[in-house]
């Protein structure tokens, strides 16, 4: 029954072309015997929202097996958001990830209508990405190299050939474009019912007009839904209820956070033109303008991102279907008047309709996946900033293969839901940052840009004190943290101001940062880190540790371990440093963003044992990283204690008192592989001993310094960072940290039966330091990250992070270099004789760059300085 009704719904759907029967809020509906249907009494997963989302995850699940599984949605189907779509599928995606979910998305809505004999409206028109400024044109050039490493076709191209491919567009200030060929245009409403069609002959059983009450959680495990029709048990729920996500997530008894918001978003509808347009013609981004243009039914559909969104449903406003808002000309007419500019003879054409529908925005811009960090087994795929129907068909089976194999078949940590926490939650919060977010997807993103709203929510106790010494900040997951220190005689709105892919304004305060953090003595604010003690009354801290941790840590008390929490394929859920307080107890060290990740990942696989505890501590440490050869004088005529190498090794840990303040912390570690301390400081001493360090520090030529000056140390010495360098996919052996992994240290622990595995069979990518040779650091485009790395000509990985050390004077990358067999495309085993024979380029923005390969840090030029000049890179394989 309900695949007819289906089936029915979808040819009613095709009579009326698009939006013209959506517009008047009359989509097909489902028929009415859906209400004498009784809802199952149990399931194994249960979908809410019956949108392009929801319809997704059900299609992927039932076609990898799973066929328990219900659908509900509280009005029609496909009637929320996705009704609304503009239908223009993009691949041009700034994250690679984003890139991959669009492509595949693309494949597979053009196969649908084969499959399911159900009509979509695809119709592959490609797109053109105009560029006004020359800034615009290299973002484009960044992108479009990237597109190419993963095989999709794209390319820049002249004014004079956008006018070739749409006539009707002025091209008269313009610098260039990029086109990409293969991108669509489709009905979102058909795929998501076409989509449902499919699942539905798989067996999922789809059921409309039903609300979700709320999900039933019974310690910290999803067991059931509550609905308006009566209760289903399940293991797994799935919350794609877009725009209601936010509010159905606080409704459970265990409220689950998910930050998103919704903004009123507008396009218009024109009639056809005299020579009606073709059903090819191109889609065109014209982002300096923030609008886009795309062919509808001879005429034209074309809106944008206006600089002054208007958020709505703040206070919550619980509409079952989207009736279309009001229409708003004012509000619209910045828009309309950048359309007229870029097609004049829209002039004389008639508008049929401006659409204003809801569109749901993310804190960071990026869509939210996932399962709930506090309730097992209830999964998320919410927030697509407008990009929905581009990423519904990848996001929907990167989420089916987490729900199936307990982990996505890509690293899709920029999109996990636990990378937020619930501080990201709060109302007024999200109003003001999605007021923001929607101006800034056509805004042009350089490198290191910050957001400005919704900051000083997390600051440290020194944060007035950094704040009027210059410090300059930016913001993760909430905390500021401080980029550099401004010296008085610079000018700061030219600081500000001056956001380039070039050389940027601050390279000589970093630089003068990096020279003090070598020769003297800086402090950096460090207190962002996350800090989770591990304590127990017998030796189930250290079993249990033992288990979740690939270093051995049966150390002697006061000793520090770094070491990474693995998952089951071996690679990184976490990358941190232990030190063994007592024999009890274990202070854990992670980045910043872990703080809910590993949380939850700690709390999955501990056992339920009233004599182990778990303690987030991260708030009651300030953290000061104390840098530089001189810190040991520092430390030692602050303590009264001696701090050489004899007396405090590296790597150690100890209790002391500093100046006045008992029970300070304090590690031989840097994070950046200079000598150095960090000091965990109870956060009602941090001013004090602050000010005393900066007191005593003065005759050492002690200064501030902030996280620019702690990146370019920590690359040149080869430190990788979890999230920007390792990921849940790459190992310890793929990065050289095999000293970090004890696979003999007489138990088992996650992960080593696959690292056992990788061992005698050999890694297909290694991590390795690039160091560009023809490069002109205030001339050319400088590296950021994601440049595509060529080897003897063909394409091997990209980079992760890049920064300009100082110490050898040119550009260094971290990047995965990995094997791809010539003929077939297969990854082979990388060794390190492979990476040493290599020839290698850097890809930016076009231009390839050539670049010394090393898979160790290159000592010999730290030992004794020489000038660039005088260097043969070449003589340092192997160091």
């Amino acid at each position: 029954v309900m695949f007819s009704r289906l089936l029915s719904v979808a040819r009613r759907q095709r009579t009326g072309r698009g939006w013209q029967n959506w517009s008047s809020g009359r989509s097909g509906a489902p028929a009415a015997e859906a209400h004498s249907v009784a809802l199952p009494a149990q399931a194994q997963v249960v979908i809410c929202g019956g949108g392009i989302m929801g319809t997704s995850v059900a299609y992927h699940l039932s076609k990898m097996g799973w066929k328990d599984i219900v659908l509900l949605e509280q009005g029609r189907l496909a009637a929320g958001s996705t009704r609304f779509c503009a239908g223009i599928l993009s691949t041009a995606r700034h994250l690679t990830i984003e890139q991959k979910m669009a492509d595949y998305s693309n494949k597979l809505y053009q196969q649908l209508e084969q499959e399911t004999g159900i009509q979509t409206g695809y119709i592959r028109t490609g797109s053109i990405f105009l560029a006004q400024t020359q800034d615009r044109l290299i973002s484009l050039k960044r992108i479009n190299s990237r597109l190419n490493v993963i095989g999709i076709p794209s390319e820049i191209i002249s004014p004079k050939k956008v006018a070739e491919l749409h006539p009707l567009l002025n091209v008269h200030d313009l610098v260039g474009a990029m086109h990409v060929p293969e991108d669509a245009v489709v009905s979102s409403a058909d795929v998501a019912l076409a989509l449902a069609s499919a699942a539905s002959q798989n067996g999922v059983q789809i059921y409309d007009r039903t609300s979700v009450l709320h999900v039933m959680v019974k310690k910290g495990q999803v067991t059931g839904v509550e609905t308006d029709k009566g209760q289903i048990e399940c293991q797994y729920f799935v919350n794609c209820a877009g725009q209601w996500a936010y509010e159905l997530g606080l409704s459970n008894e265990e409220p689950v956070s998910i930050p998103l918001h919704a903004c009123e978003h507008f396009y218009l509808l024109t009639r056809p033109l005299e020579t009606p347009l073709q059903s090819n013609t191109p889609t065109v981004v014209d982002a300096d303008g923030r609008i886009y243009i795309r062919n509808w039914q001879g005429g034209i559909l074309s809106g944008g991102f206006e600089k002054n969104p208007k958020p709505i449903f703040t206070e919550g406003k619980n509409q079952l279907e989207i009736q279309n808002l009001q229409e708003d000309w004012d509000h619209f007419e910045p828009l309309l008047s950048s359309l007229l500019r870029r097609m004049p003879e829209l002039e004389t054409l008639e508008i049929m309709k401006l659409v204003n529908c809801p569109e749901t925005f993310t804190p960071d811009m990026r869509c939210i996946m996932g399962e709930s960090p506090a309730v097992q087994g209830y999964y998320v795929l919410v927030g697509m900033n407008s990009a929905g129907l581009s990423f519904a068909g990848g996001a929907g089976r990167y989420l089916a293969e987490w729900m199936v194999h307990g982990y996505p078949s890509e690293s899709i940590w920029e999109l996990d839901l636990k990378r937020f926490g619930a501080l990201q939650s709060s109302r007024t919060f999200l109003r003001h940052r999605v007021m923001e977010v929607m101006p800034l997807l056509y805004d042009l993103k350089v490198p290191r840009w910050d957001f400005q709203t919704g900051r000083q929510l997390r600051t440290s106790p020194l944060y007035d004190r950094l704040d009027a010494q210059g410090a300059r900040w930016m913001e993760k997951h909430g905390f500021e943290r401080p980029k550099y220190f401004v010296p008085p005689d610079k000018d700061l709105l030219a600081l500000e101001q001056s956001k380039t892919f070039y050389k940027p304004d601050w390279f000589d305060i970093v630089e003068s940062e990096v020279k003090c953090c070598k020769e003297a003595v800086c402090v950096i604010d460090m207190s962002s880190f996350t800090k989770f003690e591990i304590t127990s009354t017998g030796d189930q801290a250290l079993e249990i540790l033992q288990y979740l941790f690939s270093n051995d840590l049966d150390v002697p008390v006061g000793h520090i371990v770094h070491t990474g929490m693995l998952n089951e394929g071996g690679g990184y859920e976490n990358d941190c440093s232990i030190a063994r307080l007592s024999k009890r107890s274990f202070f854990m060290i992670s980045p910043t963003d872990q703080q809910v990740h590993c949380w939850a990942w700690l709390k999955k696989h501990m056992p339920e044992d009233s004599n182990l505890l778990l303690e987030d501590v991260t708030w009651k440490y300030t953290a000061l990283n104390l840098i530089g050869p001189r810190a040991v004088d520092v430390l030692s005529e602050l303590s009264y204690a001696p701090m050489t190498p004899d007396h405090f090794p590296s790597l150690f840990c100890k209790e002391m008192s500093v100046g006045y303040a008992n029970g300070i912390r304090v590690m031989s570690m840097t994070h950046t592989g200079e000598p150095g301390f960090m000091l965990y400081i109870p956060i009602e001493y941090a001013l004090h001993v602050y000010n005393e360090v900066m007191s005593v520090g003065q005759k050492y030529g002690i200064r501030n310094a902030g996280y620019y000056a702690l990146r370019s140390l920590r690359i040149e010495k080869f430190f990788a960072f979890w999230g920007q360098d390792l990921n849940t996919l790459t190992t310890p052996l793929e990065c050289g940290r095999e000293s970090r992994v004890k696979l003999d240290k007489g138990m088992d622990f996650i992960g080593r039966d696959a690292l056992l595995q990788q061992k005698q069979n050999g890694v297909y990518k290694r991590l390795t330091m690039f160091i560009l040779d023809d490069h002109d650091t205030d001339l050319d485009l400088w590296p950021w990250w994601g440049e595509p790395i060529y080897r003897n000509g063909q394409y091997a990985g990209k980079t992760t992070s890049s920064a300009y050390s100082y110490t050898l004077e040119r550009h260094v990358c971290l990047g995965f270099v990995h094997n791809f067999s010539e003929d077939t495309g297969e990854e082979q085993v990388v060794t390190a004789d492979f990476i040493n024979r290599g020839e290698y380029e850097i890809d930016i923005a076009g231009h390839r760059f050539q670049a010394k390969a090393k898979l160790y840090p290159v000592t010999s030029l730290f030992t004794h300085k020489r000038r660039k000049d005088d260097v043969e890179l070449s003589d340092l394989h192997g160091k």
